[in-house]
Formats: C-alpha cells, sequence, structure tokens
C-alpha cells in the first residue's frame, strides 16, 4: 500500500512539473534562456564556466597549470590557513559571474539545489569526512537587506542531498565589516579579524565535529579563515570550506 501510494504521488509531480513546465519553461540559470529541465545551464553557458580540477593546492585548491613538485601553493606555505581544505566548482570569472550574482542578489534562490550538487561533486573528499554543515553568516544588518542567507541556502540544499547535518547559526557574524570588494589580500584579513563568534548555546553542537563551511565565493580566504578560527576555538576538531566559485588574479 505504501509503495502504491508513493509511485501515485511519484506521478503526481511528474504530471504537476509538466504542467508547469508548459507555462513556465525552464530557463538556463545564468542566461534565461531555455533549457530542457530546471536547474540547468544552456549549452553556451555550460562550454563557458571554467571549472576547477586537478592539478590544485591541497590546502585551499588553488588550481596548479601543471603538476607540482609540492602539492601546497606558495600563499598557503607563507601564510597557512586556518581551514584544512578548500574547494570551489568553478573559477569566478565573465561567464560565472551573472549566475553567482543573480542567486545572491536578484532573489534567484531556485538555483541552491542545482548549485549545491555542483558543490557536492567538487567537494566529495571534503564531505567524507564532514560531521557538521555550517554557512557563512551575514551580519544581521545586511541580512536584513538582503533578506536571506545564499550560503544558508546552499548548506541547507547539500544537507538534503548528503544527509549531513547543517546549522545555520552555529556561527555568528558579531561585527559588520565593510564589503570586502576592492581590498587586497592584508586589508581583507584585518577586516574580518573578529568578525564571527561561535555562540554560547550552540557550543555544544560545534565540539568535538569536522565542519564544512559553505559560501559562494572564495577570494582570499580571508573569511573562510576567520570563521574557522572561531569554529576551531569553539572545539571543533577540524574546519574544512565550499564554495561554488574562486576569484583567481588572471581573472
Amino acid at each position: 500500500m505504501t509503495g502504491t501510494l508513493a509511485g501515485r504521488l511519484s506521478g503526481v509531480r511528474r504530471a504537476a512539473r509538466l504542467a508547469l513546465d508548459l507555462v513556465l519553461p525552464p530557463l538556463c540559470l545564468a542566461c534565461r534562456k531555455p533549457v530542457g529541465e530546471p536547474g540547468a545551464l544552456c549549452p553556451e553557458c555550460w562550454g563557458a564556466i571554467r571549472f576547477i580540477g586537478p592539478p590544485h593546492c591541497d590546502r585551499c585548491g588553488l588550481p596548479f597549470e601543471h603538476a607540482q613538485a609540492t602539492a601546497i601553493c606558495g600563499a598557503c606555505l607563507a601564510h597557512p590557513p586556518s581551514f584544512g581544505r578548500a574547494r570551489a566548482v568553478m573559477r569566478y570569472d565573465d561567464a560565472s559571474k551573472p549566475l553567482i550574482l543573480r542567486f545572491k542578489n536578484a532573489d534567484r534562490v531556485h538555483a541552491a539545489p542545482a548549485l549545491a550538487r555542483w558543490i557536492g561533486r567538487a567537494g566529495r573528499e571534503v564531505l567524507e569526512t564532514a560531521d557538521l554543515l555550517v554557512p557563512v553568516p551575514l551580519h544581521w544588518r545586511r541580512l536584513f537587506r538582503r533578506r536571506y542567507n545564499q550560503s544558508a541556502l546552499l548548506a541547507r540544499a547539500l544537507s538534503r542531498q548528503t544527509g549531513i547535518a547543517w546549522a545555520p547559526d552555529a556561527l555568528a557574524r558579531i561585527k559588520p565589516t565593510p564589503s570586502q570588494g576592492g581590498l587586497g589580500a592584508r586589508e581583507r584579513r584585518l577586516n574580518v579579524r573578529g568578525a564571527f563568534k561561535v555562540p554560547p548555546r550552540r557550543r555544544p553542537l560545534v565540539w568535538g565535529k569536522r565542519i564544512v563551511l559553505i559560501d559562494d565565493v572564495l577570494t582570499t580566504g580571508a573569511t573562510l579563515d576567520s570563521a574557522a578560527r572561531a569554529l576551531l576555538r569553539a572545539g571543533a576538531t577540524g574546519v574544512d570550506a565550499l564554495a561554488i566559485a574562486r576569484v583567481l588574479k588572471a581573472d
């Protein structure tokens, strides 16, 4: 009986989706051209996206043009980050920027499940050891203006897809930092120093856990480093990070 009911409900959902597609055909997440299914990119946008894969730095995920004698980039050797590993799906450039900005600033929240699936594939090795997903939080003032935290939407979707627990309030942004845009690496580190804290009531949730931070864009890693420090101070045994896109100097 249960199987029959589940089959009927599945059939109803498929019929509802077909009906909706007739009225509102699915559109490309980046350019808004019609595509075959929701949460997809058109062939042109897919071909323009530059996905990040090996070889890359074992710590921050910085892509290498060629295989290196050492698997750690110069920046991580000079200033080891507080997080263990960081991975991003794609390069943040002219091709991926419309996709990210529409999701982040233009209420394209329906893109979260697709973006989370890409994050899951790019960060498979990171997620294998994860106990908890924690989104990088917004300060309450910025959250009030934006109405949603894009990193929290990604973490929730990734949790549903992987079964890994997520905690939207495990980390708080206690410092209303100015935008990081236009700042250099050192200025970014100073800007977010002391910006995050684990609330006392959430410390038991963090204690002894291996945590994966979820964010939209990785630039210099300063924000993730500051967030990781706060989680480690609260007793996390390790912190990794996953993002949709990564800014590279060449772009």
